[in-house]
């Protein structure tokens, strides 16, 4: 993403985000499912509350 800190008008600003958001490289596909990362929770806590 451009660096768009020292562009104070907010109309300029967002044509340059958008002008380099088409040039960047398309992201890859997804290796894991989204939640990989969450934490998991064990299945006895899970319905009561944890605190």
């Amino acid at each position: 993403m451009a660096n768009t800190k020292t562009i104070e008008d907010k109309v300029e600003r967002k044509k340059v985000k958008r002008t380099a958001r088409k040039k960047a490289a398309p992201k890859a596909a997804r290796t894991a499912p989204r939640g990989a990362n969450k934490k998991k929770i064990k299945k006895l806590s899970r319905g009561q509350s944890k605190r």
